[in-house]
Parts: structure tokens; sequence; C-alpha cells
């Protein structure tokens, strides 16, 4: 009589080759996770950088300034330096010819250089001791893919630098919550009786406090700071994680192989690591997946309230948070850092329920 054959061990990689909602999943997450890792170095705009010219410009293909943006920008300078101002555009450079009643000063010039639309201007010809003056200036190409928000600063850079703080929030805590739960739950099931009792209580009385408490706590403590989402987040998220480690502990404890390695005198560090939580991966694995974008969630709900990172950092939750109070006039402010958010937690969403099937 055969024998039936050992079940092989669950491959989270080779279900997800096979299954393409997983695939899918992870090319979106992939692709969400470069963006934000190179976008910001090529998007030639630093995520602080405030552009007082260009405030809440509509997301565009095409380069900055338009003939409006010249005409309007020009008028303003006209006015601030008391002359007039006739303009020509030869390619990418503007050629103006400056009119006063009295010598221009040379220094006014530098108005055109703090301008975000205009590099610095040349002088080309002085005519009437000074009261006309004939300059070059050339024109900054500017390109806002996804507009600007209500401060000048490019949206496209700011997503992607937002995308960086909340996936590295959503890993790093979902890791501080793997590490403590999976200790805490394995010890706890293993040891029994009164020790696991305890540990147990201690659960429940984290379980009752209300996590914004307890972050409004924290921030009234030690003022807001990014490492307090870390620590906040990471104070209650490792429960659930240490009750599924502790189900599976127990479980696993009664397997003859544990007996086996007690019997050869294995300490009980020495199973927890080398038995009991490798025949547990399946199910942590699974949760895990379902953990990062509970987490991703969490912080942006943070963020959300303002009691999240502090700008000129941002997070996609403070971005959502700037995009509804600006819906009516720049809807684009909501659209973009929504679209990302809610992108990355369905990718992560469907790739945890695929690996919990398998799991």
């Amino acid at each position: 009589m055969n024998e039936p054959a050992p079940a092989m061990p669950i491959s989270f990689t080779a279900g997800a080759t096979r299954n393409w909602p997983l695939r899918v999943s992870l090319f979106i997450l992939g692709s969400i996770a470069l963006l934000c890792l190179i976008g910001p170095l090529v998007s030639g705009h630093p995520y602080d950088q405030v552009y007082r010219d260009y405030v809440l410009v509509r997301p565009s293909l095409f380069a900055h300034p338009d003939a409006s943006e010249i005409d309007n920008a020009i008028a303003a300078i006209a006015r601030r330096m008391h002359v007039h101002i006739e303009a020509t555009r030869d390619g990418e450079t503007m050629h103006l010819t400056l009119d006063a009643e009295k010598p221009v000063d040379p220094r006014v010039l530098r108005a055109f250089a703090r301008s975000d639309l205009f590099a610095p201007a040349h002088i080309a010809a002085t005519e009437d001791e000074g009261r006309r003056l004939e300059i070059d200036v050339p024109l900054k190409r500017m390109v806002f893919l996804f507009g600007t928000d209500a401060n000048g600063r490019d949206l496209f850079t700011r997503v992607l630098i937002a995308g960086r703080i909340s996936l590295a929030v959503g890993l790093l805590a979902s890791f501080v919550a793997l590490t403590i739960g999976v200790a805490y739950g394995a010890v706890a099931g293993y040891a029994g009786g009164r020790i696991d009792s305890l540990m147990m209580r201690a659960i429940e009385i984290v379980y009752a406090l209300p996590f914004i408490f307890f972050v409004i706590v924290l921030v009234m403590v030690f003022g807001r700071h990014f490492v307090l989402i870390f620590v906040a987040i990471g104070a209650v998220e490792w429960l659930d994680m240490a009750r599924i480690v502790r189900g599976q502990t127990l479980s696993i404890k009664q397997r003859d192989f544990v007996a086996a390695a007690e019997a050869l005198g294995a300490t009980t560090p020495a199973i927890l690591w080398r038995h009991v939580i490798p025949n547990a991966a399946g199910p942590i694995a699974a949760y895990l997946a379902v953990l990062v974008p509970r987490v991703i969630l969490l912080e942006s709900f943070v963020s959300f309230l303002g009691l999240g990172v502090q700008e000129p950092l941002t997070s996609w939750g403070v971005l959502v948070a700037d995009g509804a109070r600006n819906i009516q006039g720049s809807i684009h402010l909501l659209i973009f850092p929504a679209l990302f958010l809610g992108a990355t937690l369905g990718a992560l969403q469907s790739l945890g329920d695929g690996w919990r099937a398998r799991a």
C-alpha cells in the first residue's frame, strides 16, 4: 500500500506566479514603491520648494509658464519697479524694453531672478541716460504633472515623498508588531498555565486603551515627532499577532516533534526558534500581509487628524486632509494622493487575502 505523499510547504511566491490577482498586486506594489523611491530624484522639484508664482496650478503635461502667466508676471514686476515694459518673445528668451521717468537702477532687475518664471536678466543696451533699458530674460521651463498645492509646491514630488513616509511607517511598524507579537505569543502559548493567563490578561488591558487617546497623550508629552508614529502604532498592532501566534503555538506544542525535542534536552528558546515559529510561519505571513495595509491606513488616519508627521514632511494622510479642505476649488489635491493610497491598500489587501487563503 502506497503511503500518501508528504504535504508540500506553502510557497507564497509560487502562489503569486500562478494567481493573476496576486501578480497584479505585486506589480502595483512594486511600481508604487519604485516610483516613490526614484521619482523625487528625477522630478526636478524639491518636495519643500515653494513656487510663489505657481500656486494651485492645475495638472498638466505642458511646460510652464504659458503666455498668460508671462504677461501677468511682467505686469506685476512693472508695477513693483514703477516702469513701463514692452515685451517680445524669441523662443525661450524674453526681450524687454523698460521705460521710466528716472534712470533705472540695475539692481531692481533682481525682481526677475526672484521670480519663478524668469532667470536672471541681462542688460543688452542702455539709452536716454539710463531711463530706457533693453534687457534679455531667459524663461524657466517647469512641468507640474500633478499640479501644485496651496503653497505652490509640486504635488507630484510631494505625493511620492508621502509614499516613502507611509510605506516606511507601514513596513517598520509592521516589523515591530511582528517581532513583539511573535515573541510574546510564542512564549505565552508554550508556557501555558498561569503564565499564559497572566500574559493574555495583560493583552486585554492594552486592548482596552483607546488608541487616539494614547496618541494624544504621547503628542502632549513628547510633542509631534515622526518617531511617535512608530511608537503609537507599534504599541497596539502587535496584540492581534500575539494572539494568533499563541493559538498556533498551543496546537504545535502538542506535536510529536516538539515532544522529541524536549526529550532530547532542547532548551525552550531553541524549541520555539527551531520548531514552533517555523511551523507557524504560514498564518504569521498571511496576517502580516493584512497588517501592513492596516498600519498604513492607521497612519493616514492619525495624520488626517493632524497628529502625524510635521511640515515640510508629509504622508498620504496629510495630503488627503489638505485635499479635502480644498476640494471645491482644487480637486486634484485630493485625487492624486487618494489614488496612490487606495491603490496601495487595495493591492496589499488582495495580496493578504491570497496568501491567507493558501495558509
